[in-house]
């Protein structure tokens, strides 16, 4: 019978896999490479969440795999390049919540324009006034910076149409027609921030976009700038971050993910009045977690049957 390590996170459905798949599904703990090592020793398939580090070393050990089942959307904790070389399919689930991460993103930035977070803990401590936050701004008029323009990016734009911003986008691989019919104006990313007053994050993170919100960006963004980033910690420089924050650079960042997650006691950026920090939860919602259960069983069955797996990375994809 074949053997499905999967990693033990609660995002990850064992018995629903197990209802699903004739094979062995065990739940390990995957979150190091040694761990990983450990437990998928004989393993055909591994269903893994953002943390578990799929590198060449790893694949290069396991020689009874057929699968690396990313239970989520990004894949760059998977060396896809390494699985290529030893015939491991690679697949994601692209599109189980686009509609939560939208969502997530549209409320992370209005919390950070009206200073939700922060009324809040003041009403929690005793405190009663409207003016006791930083200066906040009528948002009509604005500039709607999106740095990607994929579909997470499009539904987080329907989701603030209402709000009459004018919206700008960076993306290499939408051509500035595309952007046009849906009233978005194609900018260069320098552009993008100098423009904006709120920066929200989609890009998917590789060696080209790892750090590219850095120093140099937040010197270019407006001092009201609002930053928002639902996509992968290390989109951002987070000590550039903290030095924004706290030296009056922009106004506020709402997060999602952070380069270290779940982020040590003393990360500064947890802690801070004017950043809204949220678990790596954009993704939630009961019906993303079926759909996203539902699609990585239903690719390890095809790549456990000898099939090509409906959610197939193509290793020579350019933005790997």
């Amino acid at each position: 019978m074949p053997r499905v390590v999967a990693s033990d996170d609660p995002m990850i459905d064992v018995e629903l896999l197990r209802a699903e798949l004739d094979a062995e599904v065990v739940a390990a703990d995957t979150s190091s490479e040694a761990a990983l090592l450990d437990a998928a020793r004989g393993a055909h398939a591994l269903v893994v969440d953002v943390n578990t580090p799929i590198t060449a070393a790893v694949l290069d050990e396991l020689d009874r795999l057929k699968i690396v089942a990313r239970a989520g959307v990004g894949i760059d904790n998977v060396d896809v390049a390494a699985a290529a070389r030893n015939d491991v399919a690679v697949t994601n689930a692209p599109d189980y919540c686009t509609e939560e991460v939208a969502t997530h993103t549209a409320t992370l930035l209005l919390d950070c324009i009206r200073t939700v977070a922060a009324y809040d803990r003041d009403v929690r401590a005793g405190e009663w006034g409207w003016d006791r936050t930083r200066a906040v701004h009528r948002v009509r008029g604005r500039t709607l910076g999106l740095v990607s323009y994929g579909p997470i990016a499009r539904r987080t734009l329907d989701r603030l149409r209402g709000f009459d911003f004018d919206v700008v986008a960076y993306d290499p691989y939408v051509d500035a027609d595309e952007m046009a019919d849906d009233g978005v104006e194609k900018v260069e990313l320098d552009e993008l921030y100098e423009r904006a007053h709120y920066v929200s994050l989609h890009a998917p993170l590789t060696d080209d976009t790892r750090e590219m919100v850095d120093g140099d960006a937040f010197d270019r963004m407006r001092d009201e700038a609002v930053l928002v980033n639902t996509g992968r910690g290390g989109l951002i420089d987070e000590d550039a971050l903290y030095a924004a924050l706290t030296g009056g650079d922009i106004a506020a960042a709402g997060l999602d993910v952070l380069c270290e997650e779940p982020p040590s006691d003393d990360h500064p950026l947890v802690g801070l009045d004017n950043c809204v920090v949220t678990p790596h939860a954009g993704w939630y919602s009961e019906e993303a977690r079926l759909d996203l259960n539902t699609t990585v069983a239903a690719n390890v069955k095809a790549a456990l049957a000898g099939e090509r797996p409906p959610q197939y990375i193509d290793p020579d994809t350019d933005w790997l």
